[in-house]
C-alpha cells in the first residue's frame, strides 16, 4: 500500500496506460480521479472498477480538456471536493498523428503541441500551485515516449512534442523540488493499445504495408521480445508516485523493453 490515503489524478485515464495506472494506484491504497476529455468513457471505467472492487471504491470520473484553463480549474475543484487535495498527478493525456514532413498540416501541429505540450505543462502548473500552497510536497509524472528521444521521418511533430515533455520534466523538476514536489517522467516504447491499431493503419498508408505488418515488426524488434502492455508501466508509475522516489528528480525513466538506452 505504497500510496495509502493519497489522492491521485490521472489525465487520459479512461483507457490504455492511463487506466492501467489508475487500477494499480487503487491497489496501492490511493484515491483516484480519472480525468478524461471523454467523460462517458471515464464513467464507464469507474463503473467497471466499482463493480470489481465494491461501490465504495475511492475512484471518480471527471471531465477534463487539458487545453482549456476553465476545464483544468473545474477538474481540480471537483477532485478536491470529492477525494481531497491532490498529492499525485499523472499527465497521461496525449494525441498522435503522423505524416511526411511536406504533408504536416498546421492543424495537426497545433493539436499535438496543444495537448501533448501545452496541456501537460499547464495541468502541471495548476496542480503544482495547489501543492505549493499546501506545503506538503507532491509527485508529478509526465508521460513522454521513446519518440521523444529521437527523430522519426514520418512522426516529426509527435517526436518533437514528446521531446518537449522530457525537457519540461527536467526544467519543472529542477524548479519545483525546492517545494518537495518531485517531477519525473516515463517514456514508454511501443505499447499494444487501441491507439497502436490507428498508428499501424497510418504506417500502412504511408509505407505501403499490409495492415498489421508494422505492428508485428515493431513488436518483434523489441529486445524483450514483444510490445509493451499498459500494465507494464504501472510499476514505474507507483515508484515515481511513492516515497521510494523522493530522491529522484527531473528524470524520465525508459519503460520500453530495452528499445532505447539513455
Amino acid at each position: 500500500m505504497k500510496l495509502d490515503k493519497r489522492t491521485a489524478v490521472v489525465t487520459g485515464g479512461a483507457r490504455g496506460i492511463g487506466l492501467a495506472i489508475v487500477t494499480r494506484y487503487l491497489d496501492e491504497g490511493a484515491r483516484v480521479a480519472i480525468a478524461d476529455i471523454d467523460r462517458a468513457a471515464a464513467e464507464r471505467a469507474v463503473a467497471e472498477l466499482k463493480a470489481a472492487r465494491g461501490s465504495d471504491a475511492p475512484v471518480m470520473a471527471v471531465a477534463l480538456d487539458v487545453c482549456d484553463a476553465a476545464s483544468r480549474e473545474a477538474m481540480i475543484a471537483a477532485v478536491e471536493a470529492t477525494l481531497g487535495p491532490i498529492d499525485i498527478l499523472v499527465n497521461n493525456a496525449a494525441v498522435f498523428d503522423m505524416a511526411p514532413v511536406l504533408e504536416v498540416s498546421e492543424a495537426s501541429y497545433d493539436k499535438q503541441f496543444g495537448v501533448n505540450v501545452k496541456g501537460t505543462f499547464f495541468t502541471l502548473q495548476a496542480v503544482a500551485a495547489r501543492m505549493v500552497a499546501r506545503g506538503e510536497g507532491g509527485k508529478i509524472i509526465n508521460m513522454a515516449s521513446q519518440a521523444g528521444r529521437r527523430g522519426e521521418a514520418l512522426v516529426s511533430m509527435y517526436c518533437a512534442s514528446k521531446a518537449a515533455v522530457i525537457s519540461l520534466t527536467q526544467s519543472c523538476g529542477l524548479d519545483l523540488i525546492k517545494h518537495r514536489i518531485n517531477v519525473n517522467g516515463i517514456a514508454p516504447g511501443v505499447v499494444d493499445t487501441p491507439m497502436w491499431d490507428e498508428v499501424d493503419a497510418l504506417f500502412a498508408r504511408y509505407e505501403g504495408r499490409p495492415p498489421g505488418e508494422k505492428k508485428r515488426l515493431v513488436g518483434e524488434a523489441v529486445p524483450y521480445g514483444r510490445m509493451g502492455r499498459p500494465e507494464d508501466h504501472a510499476g514505474a508509475a507507483v515508484f515515481l508516485a511513492s516515497d521510494d522516489s523522493d530522491y529522484v528528480v527531473a528524470q524520465t525513466l525508459n519503460v520500453d523493453g530495452g528499445n532505447w538506452m539513455s
